[in-house]
């Protein structure tokens, strides 16, 4: 049972902010008295005026706290809050409690290797998750050191933000850190499988589930090489060194994050240590998240933001500088490709969504609020606009105000003003207009081209005054090829001559807008894509598609026929991973699915046949063909004597085929189970619960239900993978009982979790194939409830957006067709 807590208001957070000054935390932690829990006292020393406050604390049971020596009222806890009353001077807290060890990928979480029994302990504090390690004052801009002091069985090796040093068999004393925000403190304990190297003065490190050891051993001069490469261009650019000691880098089982970026100890998604054949695509998206929590060392730890509603200064600049970096300093120079591929469509269609909010000035009134920003618009499109002030005042203007940045607020706070007055000072000017314009103002431009009237049309978002320029290219089909010329587009109609040229407009990407393909172009693009050769140009055609799709610009049909030549030419594994997981979304949307999928798997076939077998390219293909595959007996043949030549038939493989079968109807509970036992890997688990939700019986719903109700309880990953299986198309008569259900059901969730998998169990779970209008409806009638919980809020308007727009595209399919 999931207890309730009270957020964190930013009106609380500036009241504490201006009472407290803290001065340390000192933390003693047992991780082997139980299974399920673990002591915890906490000393935190302080000065303060007089006044109230309280300290946060989510414990199992709090057994005592005193200040300055004096007992308090432990009755007095209420929802996660110790209050205290303070005279002017100086503190000391004491507070033991037990805490729970956790299995949603928050807190101290606790898991068990199905591989080989084994358990592993980690932190993740992040956003409001450290009051159920330590007692603490949870909050960004109270920073303070940390010492740490740990029992653990004794075949556990520990990590953390400070040097860990064994003192005896299972006692373990981690050094004093810098001033650490309360969200950044972690540590990693069990039998981790370690590496470590030097570089440069700063010890590095490696670790994983010794499980994973022989695939870490086998990717670690890659991951090295990142890492070396990484700080020595950082070092160039900031001119300041790394200031948190040793560098480890952790991959952990069943994390929520695709890594967070604790001083001295980054943690990743294990699922970064590859135990398949990975494409390129795989291998930049993992260059760019280690560049990208490095970036954060310099850029969230060295200097912190002061409240939620600043979190783009931490995200947005990491994404910025992960891309740049790692295609700067390492071997993936094509990063931007894969960013253009994958990252810009996520930004494109969340700042479409009734949710969209600004880059900066989110507005969070308190730290449940401020976890729903963390998405498409605080990484993608806040990347793109730092982008383009770094064009705008150029790379010695760009850098320097962030180097002084530095200077100024090393260790402590800073807000977006302080980073801007840092570049008006470093010589960018008054950059007041372009902030309006990019950061401060939600949602994005339409950009078309009006052929009748001669015309680039610049339409804002409706009810918006803001004007933003755009300087792109456009690229015209000129009888051989792709000619490009600049377009500065700088009022609502810019003329062009253009007469019946196919015409891509921003080939290169170069502005944050949804760019309409007119339909001539679209018409001409399946015979036109064989002459494009940049791959950033084709990246922006299926950004300009998805979007049409997306808005109902472009039906499904006309998608598809320009995707099903765009996929026998694409020769970018990262694009050609991004339009399998598209295509699939297309089929669901389209007025013949069959036929597409039909048409979709030949063209998958096809760019297989001319990939380089042991290539990414051709590993991507296949992914394809087997995704869009609907010959059951081919798919078995497969399973029992492999692909072909340079396609190893690995554990990734083998699984997709199953998912398949088991979309198909061509398999059984039996079967999955037997398949699980042949291998019990977490990966595994995870694909076996995907599966096991997909069957089309009564007795897969009802299993998979009660794990959506939290009857039974299974790590976050399992939990989010049973969502995803459930709703499959085809299954509707069987399903159409669940739809009522989930809207009936979604509020009360809230007492099972909370936290990021609260949101997480509400979007896998939620019946996106699910294309009726009663889902909508009984949507909104959820949404009206005012008392709806937040993260809940968040995500259901999302997923009902999503579900309208697929409706639509639907919809418009059907009238094309003849059948609307």
């Amino acid at each position: 049972m999931a207890a309730t807590y009270r957020s964190l208001q930013l009106s609380e957070a500036r009241h504490r902010f201006d009472l407290l000054r803290v001065t340390s935390y000192d933390v003693t932690l047992d991780l082997a008295a139980s299974e399920t829990t673990f002591p915890s006292r906490t000393a935190i020393r302080f000065e303060s005026d007089a006044g109230s406050t309280f300290v946060d604390v989510k414990p199992v049971t709090l057994h005592a706290a005193t200040l300055d020596g004096t007992p308090l009222d432990v009755g007095t806890l209420d929802r996660g809050r110790l209050p205290i009353e303070l005279a002017e001077g100086s503190h000391e807290l004491v507070v033991e409690a037990t805490m729970p060890f956790r299995n949603d990928g928050e807190g101290l979480h606790r898991s068990v290797d199905t591989a080989d029994g084994r358990t592993y302990v980690y932190g993740m504090c992040f956003l409001d998750a450290a009051p159920t390690i330590f007692a603490c004052f949870d909050q960004p801009d109270l920073k303070a050191p940390y010492t740490l002091h740990l029992t653990t069985p004794t075949d556990w090796t520990v990590r953390g933000n400070a040097a860990a040093t064994e003192v005896g068999a299972g006692r373990w004393e981690l050094a004093t850190t810098r001033p650490l925000a309360t969200y950044f403190v972690s540590v990693v304990a069990g039998p981790y499988h370690v590496l470590e190297q030097e570089h440069d003065g700063i010890p590095l490190g490696l670790s994983s589930r010794l499980s994973l050891a022989g695939h870490l051993d086998e990717q670690a001069d890659e991951l090295f090489t990142l890492t070396r490469q990484c700080f020595d261009a950082f070092h160039r650019m900031f001119a300041v060194r790394y200031p948190f000691g040793a560098y480890h880098q952790a991959f952990l089982p069943e994390f929520n994050a695709g890594a967070m970026e604790n001083p001295g100890l980054v943690t990743f998604r294990d699922t970064l240590v590859f135990t398949s054949r990975a494409t390129r695509r795989q291998h930049i998206s993992r260059a760019v998240v280690v560049a990208h929590e490095m970036a954060h060392q310099w850029f969230g730890n060295l200097v912190t933001l002061a409240w939620w509603d600043d979190l783009w200064l931490n995200e947005s600049f990491a994404e910025y500088m992960g891309y740049r970096v790692t295609a700067e300093a390492t071997e993936f120079t094509d990063a931007p490709v894969e960013s253009a591929n994958v990252r810009k469509i996520w930004g494109l269609v969340a700042d479409g969504r009734p949710s969209t909010h600004p880059v900066a000035g989110t507005g969070a009134v308190d730290a449940a609020a401020a976890l729903q920003d963390f998405d498409g618009i605080s990484y993608a499109k806040g990347s793109a606009a730092l982008g383009q002030l770094a064009a705008l005042v150029g790379d010695d203007v760009f850098l320097g105000g962030v180097r002084r940045h530095f200077d100024l607020h090393a260790y402590g706070n800073a807000t977006m003003s302080d980073l801007f007055t840092a570049w008006e000072d470093a010589g960018a000017g008054d950059l007041t207009p372009w902030t309006g314009a990019w950061l401060r103002t939600s949602g994005m431009d339409e950009i078309r081209l009006d052929r009748d009237a001669g015309v680039v049309r610049r339409t804002p978002p409706a009810g918006q005054d803001v004007r933003r320029n755009h300087a792109i290219h456009l690229a015209r089909w000129d009888g051989s090829g792709w000619a490009e010329e600049p377009l500065t587009i700088e009022a609502d109609e810019t003329p062009v001559d253009l007469g019946q040229a196919p015409v891509i407009l921003d080939p290169r990407g170069e502005t944050w807008a949804s760019i309409v393909l007119d339909p001539v172009t679209v018409e001409a693009l399946p015979d036109l894509l064989t002459g494009m050769s940049d791959p950033q140009s084709r990246a922006s055609v299926w950004n300009a598609l998805k979007l049409g799709v997306h808005h109902t610009r472009l039906s499904p049909a006309a998608a598809a026929a320009v995707l099903e030549t765009g996929l026998r030419v694409e020769d970018q594994d990262s694009a050609l991973s991004s339009l399998q997981t598209w295509s699939s979304q297309l089929v669901v949307v389209s007025a013949d699915p069959d036929a597409v999928t039909r048409r979709l798997h030949d063209a998958f076939r096809a760019r297989l046949a001319t990939a380089e077998p042991a290539s990414g390219l051709a590993l991507a293909a296949v992914r394809g063909v087997i995704a869009t595959g609907t010959d059951a007996d081919e798919l078995r043949r497969w399973l029992a004597d492999g692909i072909g030549d340079g396609l190893p038939l690995d554990l990734d493989l083998r699984w997709r085929m199953v998912r398949r079968l088991t979309q198909l109807g061509a398999t059984d509970r039996a079967e999955l189970d037997a398949r699980l036992e042949e291998d019990r890997r977490a990966e595994s688990q995870v694909h076996h619960a995907w599966c096991a939700a997909a069957l089309a019986t009564d007795e897969a719903k009802a299993w998979a239900w009660r794990r959506f109700r939290g009857e039974d309880d299974v790590p976050n990953h399992e939990l989010e993978a049973t969502g995803l299986g459930f709703w499959q198309p085809g299954q509707d008569d069987l399903l159409a009982p669940y739809v009522e259900r989930y809207f009936a059901e979604i509020a009360g969730t809230v007492q099972v979790r909370q936290g990021w998998v609260l949101g997480e169990a509400a979007r896998a779970f939620f019946p996106l194939t699910v294309l009726d209008q009663r889902a909508v409806d009984l949507a909104h009638g959820t949404l009206a409830d005012q008392d709806l919980d937040l993260t809940l809020r968040r995500n259901l308007v999302d997923e009902t957006d999503e579900l309208e727009h697929r409706i639509a595209a639907r919809d418009l399919d059907l009238r094309e067709d003849g059948r609307g």
